[in-house]
């Protein structure tokens, strides 16, 4: 198959976010089963060109489109994914991607990425290269769909499906009607209740979901949750009318690099065979956040965004009265709301033999948490996916996490499920319930034997983008069918 793949990030040229490092890794592994694969990106100016080894193409140069009736010029820079013969193809405008940040507030955000999709249909045509299947990623490509029913289906792209993935439907794209007329959409669908209305505003998320030949979200629990109100955040009817075209598919992880056996990242790398070298690399990381290393208490690591999506909301009440019973730490590797970063700090500063934090992001060191850590916490309100739960099974750290979206998916609690647990689950988004899965978890540690099981469990399971990319193969082959009927 031929397939196009359009995102707003993807790892390693600019990552915000979960979507980055699922648009770095799919398309490299659907190319490594024997398929024609391109990614187009944005050229922000963030992306270093020299370092990514990117080529300015002279034979798509001088290429325009039309926004908002006016010409708009953009130039096309190639690269290649890491370790692949994926090529990637970076739509480069001085006007719209050339500020300091990905994402803006600017009055403008609808152009940019209307620019953005607008040129890779005049890339494609210009290349005669004729995909099989579209691939849109969250809001910023989500207008694909629309833009291949109501324009380019009539043209050279009659036999090309669409696949919308929603990474997360908190954003949604949303912006005054009048971006509609800005590429010539029949303005008649802003109707009341129409793809094109959104609460008074247009939404190019909605518009995707109604166009698109199959939706897919990345796990099955959220494909099911973002059809109820409490998750839908306001897109749960537009959802709940597409019906079977709405399917979850489990992110997977790069097993070549969160790997314990072959990390270069950590200091001791380890297998399931030799599961006491992990407590080498538990001293080492006690030891980056300068904590005591003479005891055995259980560690327990977080690696996130410290948002109170993230749930740690629900941590705040409780973590002093944690940290004062003295029976667990922590060390915590985040950034995100500055009341949350506070309230770690100052716990850091109240408990410093029993808790080390780090503000801000370090590669190195997450993956030192992943491989030191003995329990990793994510309490998410919600976790479309989730990644930092399969590398914890990948390296043998038990994960507690609350019952949503991904999460609900890879991790089986011990008490509802012994025969097949790997981690500890809650499910109400409340303190109490955070508290007593912790203690919980804190009472099964020194059963030896108990934990060693469950880290095992968590060490064979199969989360290698292999299995994704099979799942989204499948997938393609749907949007074909459907996009026939």
């Amino acid at each position: 198959m031929k397939i196009c793949f359009a995102t707003s990030e993807c790892v390693p040229f600019v990552k915000t976010g979960g979507l980055g490092d699922v648009s770095g890794a799919l398309p490299r592994f659907i190319g490594g089963l024997g398929h024609e694969v391109k990614v187009f990106l944005p050229l922000y100016s963030t992306i270093d060109r020299e370092d990514h080894h990117l080529s300015f193409d002279k034979k798509l140069s001088g290429l325009s489109v039309e926004l908002d009736g006016r010409p708009e010029e953009f130039s096309v820079w190639l690269g290649k994914l890491p370790d692949s013969d994926v090529d990637t193809l970076f739509i480069h405008s001085h006007t719209y991607f050339d500020r300091p940040h990905i994402y803006t507030d600017d009055d403008d955000e609808d152009e940019r990425y209307l620019l953005f999709q607008l040129a890779i249909f005049r890339v494609l045509e210009e290349m005669k290269w004729i995909p099989d299947v579209i691939h849109a990623n969250d809001w910023p490509t989500a207008l694909l769909p629309v833009l291949l029913r109501l324009r380019y289906r009539l043209r050279a792209f009659s036999k090309t499906a669409s696949v919308l993935t929603i990474h997360n439907i908190g954003y949604q794209g949303t912006f005054d009607r009048s971006t509609i007329s800005k590429i010539n959409l029949p303005g008649k669908r802003t109707t009341r209740s129409g793809p094109f209305e959104h609460y008074g505003r247009f939404s190019f998320l909605k518009a995707g979901i109604c166009f698109a030949d199959v939706v897919s979200t990345v796990s099955p629990t959220y494909a099911a949750e973002i059809q109820t109100r409490e998750f839908g955040r306001g897109l749960e009817d537009a959802i709940r009318t597409r019906g079977d075209r709405v399917q979850g598919v489990l992110n997977g992880i790069d097993d070549s690099t969160w790997n314990p056996a072959s990390d270069s990242l950590i200091p001791y790398p380890y297998d399931a065979e030799s599961l006491n070298v992990k407590s080498e690399n538990k001293r080492a990381l006690l030891e980056r956040f300068q904590l005591p290393t003479d005891d055995d208490l259980p560690l327990i690591g977080i690696i996130s965004r410290l948002t109170d999506q993230k749930g740690f909301n629900l941590l705040e009440p409780i973590l002093e009265s944690i940290l004062r019973e003295g029976d667990m730490r922590f060390v915590v590797l985040g950034s995100g709301d500055e009341h949350l970063q506070n309230v770690f700090r100052s716990a850091a500063h109240e408990f410093p033999d029993q808790i080390g934090v780090r503000i801000g992001y370090d590669e190195s060191l997450s993956h030192l948490i992943e491989a030191g850590a003995d329990i990793f916490l994510m309490p998410s309100l919600y976790e479309p996916c989730g990644l930092n739960q399969m590398y914890s099974l990948n390296y043998g750290t038990i994960p507690v996490v609350r019952r949503t979206g991904g999460l609900a998916d890879t991790v089986v609690d011990l008490d509802e499920d012994p025969a097949n647990a790997n981690g500890f689950v809650f499910d109400r988004a409340e303190p109490t319930e955070l508290e007593r899965a912790l203690h919980r978890a804190i009472s099964r540690y020194d059963d030896r034997f108990l934990w060693r099981l469950l880290q095992k469990r968590g060490m064979a399971s199969d989360f290698s983008w292999t299995t994704s990319a099979a799942s989204y193969l499948s997938l393609y082959r749907e949007a074909v069918v459907a996009s026939e009927m």
